[in-house]
């Protein structure tokens, strides 16, 4: 016998007679079967009344229960409408029966026992629509529906919510719906009919559920839970309660519809609704503001259910009360609320899967969660008992001691133990909760002379803290922001730049939570404002970065251009709308590019690192967007006429390696393959489709939409600069770079390479790059000549900023790139590095080893200036006004002791560089 095989646990009888008149029901019962039975009769009136009526059908379910409860669904499915209020409740004495002892004799698991019950729900929903509906379709008042429409009621659907939802339900829950209606399967003056038609069945199915007859009830039904339940009617039009959610809809609907699923009805209108109702319930960024809800909801309760003070085991609340299952509830949901906009897999309905993500991925520490699972499944096992003893809608321990002794000869154990376990759980779950949500009371703000109080006095005033809530949460932020901001090197400094950061904030409550939440964040705040303002000051516009610091992933080791690219595909594929992609697009580059800054700025990376990471990150971006701009365009277009195109990176893009303020340099290059149009809706010639595709990507990048915009793009580098077309054929950009472009044009192929687009054409460019170079590099006094030309010109037409401009001037980065350019042109160099094209110098014997050496430790301390002082601010670098965060940042990325003796290196290795460039030009140029 199955049943008694599994059996792992046993009640004892608190009344032994009835215990002895159950075992007598079940004739030739022995062993632990007869001992569950026993034990069950004699702490449960309600199981025993059961017995008395389901004997002989439970006696044959005990050889394969589950087999026994699969069989009594199916014979329901067959009874007709007249006759199923009576067999709806004679099916559910029996799944009480059988789920009831199978629970107590530990048989089933948690899970099984909830999902059993869960099912009988869903079956009866489903079963009493279809016969109420059915009733309406007879009377001809469901316009357009047969009976054969009765499977997916017509278009109607019920939610399950709640426990029902996420498959929990207890032995005496009520059952939580939200019906629905695709009023689009109805014609426009047929709308009102079927309205009432979907009202009145909803009603008659709540009915045949909920009212007790001499037979008993199937489930309390709650339609409560719908929106604005005072005012709309039982069953409402999808349309209606999109409105509603996209408008009105509260935090506690956001947490209610965690464990919403289509349970009855049309399956693909229900999961459909559930998709739009996306957005309102996981939000795109972080929502740390959902634990201040939640905490108020949880405080609402108690005040109203009068729960609070200490734990006290008579008359406990093992639902609402201190350390109960509503408790891990609200931590569970609040946790998945905060982050499951982020990542799908958080979404999961039930709370014990759900906890068990959270630790996987970080949310949740990994002893919490155990723990919290383990006091949830307890607490869950004693709700049950206390409803199985007589059939109430109750999450009330006993009020007496001889209560007490019931319910623990219900669970198998003596008294005192159970007393002691269960105030142990509670307390526990408590303690762990209650950390999470009550935040601890605002500490006094120390004096600290070394800030300027009249700054700090002006931020009450600042849009972040106009509202009450926000307020609130600062002012228990605010001590540790204060003295993080006083521990920094230049306080005053690091204060400015934290006050301009509050200053542009739009609003403050969801950072604010975000910080109180991990406290971290405010030491790499402050970080950032004492170093980089200008940074700081971003942030206030883009604060939704912050969200993936405490992603997991935050500080591992960078993915390179092929993963990241792969990981924006799968986000871009998950958006069905071209705008929300390009959003998408925008909110995740903006997090890997602070990303990318966040370890520069502690160290992690150096700029070398940096300037690559920055490079790949702007690979990935081109290469995700590009396939999607494609689709969005070809589908009013057509698919790209002829063979396709390829998208270039020129100048840093190029070469790898940018900073983080930097335009992309870019070309557009198609191949025609004599084709004249394209073939689509609207078709257009080959010339201006790819003209316009090439739009539509600067479009697509440098867009200032919801999200700010990519980047910036500049074309100037395409074949006759601005006044050519932005999109050149292949075969017009080869006989272009071969008779007519001129030799600045073919040293910006030294850094050119294909990002993105037609694979074959990117292999066909590569080809003729490598030979066009190395031919062009034969002519050594042209490309001297020309060099010195340019030289002479990029000069007279800007002048450094100052000493500290990393960028223009004689001996420079720009002065050291260009000369570079030549030495792969002169050394039939392909690489797209400097250091490449100063080698090729040497091979070329134009320089020596040791001049070579003098030229890249120019070019490495320049660009390490270069990228920490665009990373600091947009405006030069200014020694004189510097903070000190920012000045430290500069010496250790330049390796100099201070800034006097930096600024004697950099004339210095100016000075070096531009002599070897000088003395080459004007060599070579002598010997011409």
């Amino acid at each position: 016998m199955e049943f008694a095989q599994k059996i792992s646990r046993l009640p004892r009888a608190y009344d032994s007679d009835r215990g002895a008149e159950g075992r007598a029901l079940f004739e030739g019962l022995s062993g632990d079967l007869a001992k569950l039975v026993e034990g069950a009769a004699g702490c449960s009136p309600y199981l025993l009344s059961l017995m008395m009526r389901e004997a002989a059908w439970m006696a044959a379910a005990f050889d394969a229960p589950k087999a026994a409860l699969d069989a009594e669904f199916a014979r329901l499915r067959e009874v007709g409408a007249p006759d199923l209020p009576s067999e709806l409740r004679r099916a559910k004495k029996r799944v009480a029966l059988l789920t009831g002892l199978a629970d107590l004799g530990g048989v089933w698991s948690l899970e099984e026992v909830t999902g059993a019950l869960t099912n009988f729900a869903d079956l009866s929903v489903q079963l009493s629509l279809r016969a109420t509906l059915g009733a309406e379709v007879r009377r001809g008042k469901l316009p357009g529906m047969s009976l054969d429409d009765l499977e997916t009621l017509g278009g109607m659907f019920v939610l399950s919510m709640g426990k029902m939802g996420a498959y929990e339900l207890n032995y005496s829950s009520d059952i939580d719906l939200i019906c629905l209606f695709d009023e689009a399967r109805f014609e426009r003056d047929d709308f009102f009919e079927a309205r009432k038609a979907f009202i009145k069945a909803t009603r008659g199915m709540s009915a045949m559920l909920n009212d007790r007859t001499a037979e008993g009830y199937v489930f309390r039904t709650d339609l409560r839970l719908r929106p604005d339940p005072a005012v709309t009617p039982v069953c409402m039009a999808v349309e209606a309660a999109e409105r509603y959610y996209e408008s009105l809809g509260r935090t506690w609907e956001r947490a209610a519809y965690i464990k919403a699923r289509c349970g009855a009805g049309d399956q693909a209108a229900g999961e459909a609704f559930l998709e739009t109702l996306r957005p309102f319930v996981w939000r795109k960024h972080l929502d740390f503001a959902a634990i201040e809800d939640a905490h108020n909801m949880r405080l609402r309760i108690r005040e109203h259910k009068g729960l609070g003070g200490k734990i006290d085991l008579m008359g406990h609340n093992m639902k609402l009360g201190r350390g109960g299952i509503r408790e891990i509830e609200f931590f569970t949901q609040t946790r998945q609320l905060i982050s499951g906009g982020r990542d799908t897999d958080l979404r999961a309905r039930g709370t014990v899967p759900a906890l068990g993500v959270l630790a996987q991925k970080g949310w949740v520490p990994e002893d919490v969660a155990e723990t919290l699972v383990n006091h949830y499944r307890a607490h869950r096992e004693v709700e049950h008992r206390v409803q199985m003893i007589a059939d109430q809608q109750t999450h009330l321990l006993p009020t007496t001691g001889e209560g007490m002794e019931q319910l623990a000869a219900f669970m198998g154990v003596e008294r005192g133990a159970m007393e002691k376990e269960l105030t142990e759980r509670l307390e526990e779950v408590h303690a762990l909760t209650e950390g999470f949500f009550a935040p601890d009371a605002v500490s006094p703000v120390p004096d600290m002379p070394e800030l300027d109080g009249e700054v700090i006095s002006r931020w009450p005033t600042y849009a972040a803290l106009r509202s009450e809530r926000g307020t609130q949460i600062f002012n228990r932020l605010k001590p540790d922001i204060l003295s993080a901001l006083a521990k920094s090197a230049d306080p005053h400094g690091a204060l400015l730049a934290f006050d301009g950061f509050l200053a542009g904030l739009p609003a403050g409550v969801q950072l604010f939570s975000l910080f109180e939440a991990n406290p971290q964040l405010v030491n790499l705040i402050v970080d950032i404002a004492s170093t980089a303002p200008a940074l700081a000051h971003h942030l206030s516009r883009n604060a939704g970065v912050f969200d993936a610091v405490i992603g997991g992933d935050f500080f591992a080791d960078w993915k390179g251009a092929l993963a990241l690219t792969a990981e924006l595909g799968a986000r871009l594929e998950e958006e069905g709308d071209y705008e929300r992609k390009l959003d998408v697009a925008r909110r995740w580059m903006k997090e890997w590019h602070f990303r990318v800054g966040v370890h520069f700025l502690r160290g992690l990376t150096g700029a070398e690192e940096a300037g690559a990471q920055y490079a790949e990150l702007a690979e990935a971006v081109l290469r995700a967007l590009w396939p999607e701009v494609v689709a969005q365009f070809s589908a009013k277009h057509g698919p790209p006429p002829g063979k396709g195109a390829t998208v270039i990176g020129m100048g840093s893009l190029g070469a790898g390696r940018l900073t983080s303020a930097s335009d992309l340099d870019i070309i557009v290059i198609y191949d025609p393959e004599d084709v004249e149009m394209s073939e689509g809706r609207r078709p257009l010639a080959t010339r201006p489709y790819y003209a316009r595709l090439t739009q539509a990507l600067v479009t697509a990048v440098t867009a200032p939409m919801a999200e700010g915009r990519l980047y910036e793009l500049d074309m100037r580098l395409r074949p006759s600069g601005n006044k050519g077309p932005v999109a050149t054929s292949w075969p017009a950009f080869k006989a272009y770079q071969e008779g007519e472009a001129w030799l600045w044009e073919h040293l910006a192929l030294v850094r050119a390479r294909p990002i993105c687009g037609l694979e074959s054409l990117a292999q066909a460019f590569n080809a003729f790059r490598r030979q066009l170079l190395a031919e062009k590099g034969q002519d050594h006094r042209r490309t001297v000549t020309g060099v010195a030309e340019m030289r002479a010109k990029i000069a007279a037409a800007k002048a450094p900023s100052g000493p500290w401009d990393a960028k223009i001037g004689a001996g420079r980065l720009q002065d050291i790139e260009l000369f570079s350019q030549m030495g792969a042109l002169a050394g039939g160099v392909s690489n797209l590095r400097v250091q490449a094209g100063v080698k090729g110098l040497v091979s070329a014997g134009l320089i020596d080893r040791a001049q070579s050496e003098g030229l890249m430790r120019a070019y490495r301390l320049f660009w390490a200036l270069n990228l920490t002082t665009r990373f600091l601010s947009d405006k030069p670098f200014d020694a004189d006004v510097a903070s000190e965060g920012a000045t430290q940042l500069v010496l250790r990325e330049t390796g100099a002791k201070d800034l006097a003796s930096l600024q004697v290196e950099l004339q210095s290795c100016a000075a070096t560089a531009a002599d070897v460039i000088v003395a080459n030009l004007r060599g070579a140029g002598d010997e011409g």
